[in-house]
């Protein structure tokens, strides 16, 4: 699989949002209880999400002690590291590459308030000294 097929879809991310809130390893009925019902998921979906997402390497998964039809899930990836390499490829893809491009087309276009806009001078200060923010 190349990089791309590797990343979570948007409805894929929806699961890895319940796993890595849940702050735990969810059933798959637990998972579902924690997607917002805007995301109209069906379980059957659900399963076919979560067996994609296990054969993508994003999500692993143990059996239950008690029940053998009961998995377990748990995240392979942080958050962070998939929403690195989603920003990654959302620039590769539609800004040719060019980081600066695609920062400069998200401060022109969205609104921040002045909180944010605080918090991003902080982050481009921390990237000029060479640190990690």
């Amino acid at each position: 699989m190349d990089r791309e097929e590797m990343l979570p879809t948007e409805r894929e991310w929806l699961i890895m949002d319940a796993v890595w809130d849940s702050g735990d390893q969810p059933t798959s009925a637990e998972i579902l209880n924690r997607i917002d019902e805007a995301a109209k998921l069906d379980a059957r979906t659900e399963r076919v999400l979560l067996h994609h997402l296990c054969r993508k390497g994003l999500l692993g998964y143990v059996v239950d002690e008690r029940d053998s039809r009961v998995y377990h899930y748990y995240p392979l990836r942080t958050r962070e590291e998939c929403l690195r390499e989603k920003s990654r490829d959302f620039i590769d893809t539609y800004f040719r590459g060019s980081s600066s491009v695609a920062v400069a087309a998200l401060l022109k276009s969205a609104k921040f308030t002045d909180e944010q806009l605080n918090e991003l001078e902080e982050i481009l200060k921390a990237r000029k000294e060479g640190e990690q923010p």
